[in-house]
């Protein structure tokens, strides 16, 4: 499975997708992740998170595979 989605770093500091949550959270109540919840969303549903490509954009390609 591919997914387009802007990761959340782990690390401190200003960030596309930083701002992107705190909209997304005040819009719809959803959230951006970060690799590692990506990872454990995936595995609660079946998956497992094979790699993470970066882009030109703000936004990375998730690949899962399933477990």
């Amino acid at each position: 499975m591919l997914i387009v989605e802007t990761l959340v770093p782990d690390t401190a500091g200003p960030h596309f997708g930083k701002t992107l949550d705190i909209i997304m959270l005040a819009v719809t109540g959803g959230r951006e992740r970060t690799e590692v919840e990506h990872a454990a969303l995936l595995a609660a549903a079946g998956f497992r998170l094979e790699c993470v490509l970066p882009t030109a954009s703000h936004y990375s390609i998730v690949e899962a595979v399933a477990a």
